[in-house]
């Protein structure tokens, strides 16, 4: 058993870091300020390759696991760009994972590179506001006609859906009422965002107004054949197989956070001084600071744990969920300690660490809610009865 990153593994996230080095946190705040994608990192990391850390290196990927790639991530956040400097990457990342599972050889050469290089941004079409978690019972539906179908359909918190010009789209082909169980009936789209066919209403939010969330309408969106991930029908399978993955990056995206924001407490403490000694002398200050250490360090032990089960082709559902519940708990506290740690200057966007607590609310909060995963763990892990 060894706990140590590998030489390889420590050599990404040094290069990681060299490339978010160009851009410090006056670069984030601004961008956070003004609400404008941070086009100038997601271009740095896509010149060095980074885009396309987990595809086939036949792709043009760099063919690594899910292990590198929460490294990349944790060190994409924890640079001073937080879960905007991850969410800008974090599609490209393992977002269309399907197509490389799922897809034809055609589809992986047509959709893959050009996300990879950069040259195209897509985004993630799967939730509705009147579904929310409760995925199989999506309403958007998408009927063949000849060579293509015809989506209508209302979709809602759709990231970078402002600059995306595809989205990987989750439709059902088939009526719930006309499925033997809810999770049939559901198909996988990679097409392009039509934006005469769909209208994009950016929602204002508390935290990451630089890489925007939206709201779909979607009416006689035409898509064709070949633009369909594998069979008719199969799509919430497809889904499924990312989910994992997607909870180990949030992971580790919440950790960096946490890990920033604890970084920032600890030097303010240092420095301030309040009746005549510094405030890191004070017990207050200390141990709930110490405590933010030993949360953070536990939860990324659990991510790594999770990852390392995911790349060994492992049962990983229990540790992933685990881990992105720890992490966002964990880094939440951090920030939150950040924040009363500065006391009145917390609360100032220049000390940075109020962004932060706004931010990592979305690690809580997404893909999957704290209580869903305490319910995953009792169901699945403890053998207790399902409770909803």
């Amino acid at each position: 058993m060894d706990f140590a990153l590998s030489d390889e593994q420590e050599a990404i996230r040094a290069a990681v870091q060299k490339v978010c080095a160009q851009f410090d946190k006056a670069y984030w705040l601004e961008v956070d300020r003004n609400g404008y994608f941070p086009e100038a990192f997601y271009r740095a990391m896509a010149a060095d390759g980074w885009l396309g850390v987990c595809m086939p290196e036949a792709l043009g990927g760099a063919g690594l696991g899910i292990s590198e790639a929460a490294i990349m991530m944790r060190a994409v956040s924890e640079s001073g760009g937080g879960m905007t400097a991850a969410s800008a990457i974090h599609m490209n990342v393992f977002g269309l994972n399907p197509v490389v599972v799922f897809g034809t050889d055609e589809q992986k050469r047509r959709m893959l590179p050009p996300i990879l290089k950069g040259e195209e941004k897509a985004c993630f079409g799967v939730t509705e506001p009147n579904t929310g978690l409760n995925t199989t019972h999506l309403r958007t539906l998408a009927v063949r006609d000849g060579d293509h179908y015809v989506v209508n359909g209302h979709k809602v918190w759709i990231s970078t859906a402002q600059v995306a010009r595809k989205i990987l789209l989750l439709a059902r082909t088939t009526p719930l009422e006309e499925v033997r169980k809810p999770t049939e009936g559901l198909s996988l789209f990679y097409t392009d965002l039509d934006r005469t066919k769909v209208a994009v209403h950016e929602i204002e939010k508390m935290g990451r107004a630089a890489v925007d969330s939206n709201e779909l309408f979607i009416t006689d969106l035409h898509v064709p054949v070949e633009d369909r991930i594998g069979e008719e029908g199969r799509g919430f399978e497809y889904i499924l197989h990312g989910m994992n993955p997607e909870r180990i990056l949030i992971a580790a995206e919440a950790t960096g956070l946490g890990r920033l924001a604890l970084e920032a407490a600890s030097a303010y403490a240092k420095e301030r001084v309040v009746f005549g000694r510094p405030i890191g002398q004070n017990q207050a200050i200390q141990h709930p600071l110490a405590r933010n250490w030993m949360e953070l360090e536990a939860a990324w032990l659990m991510t790594m744990n999770a990852a390392w089960r995911y790349d060994q082709g492992l049962d990983c559902g229990a540790a992933a969920n685990s881990a992105k519940f720890l992490a966002a708990e964990a880094g939440y506290n951090a920030c939150q300690q950040a924040v009363m740690t500065h006391g009145g200057f917390g609360y100032a966007r220049e000390f940075h660490v109020e962004r932060y607590l706004r931010e990592i609310m979305i690690p809580r909060i997404a893909p999957v809610s704290p209580q869903l995963i305490l319910c995953f763990i009792a169901e699945r892990v403890l053998g207790l009865p399902k409770s909803y």
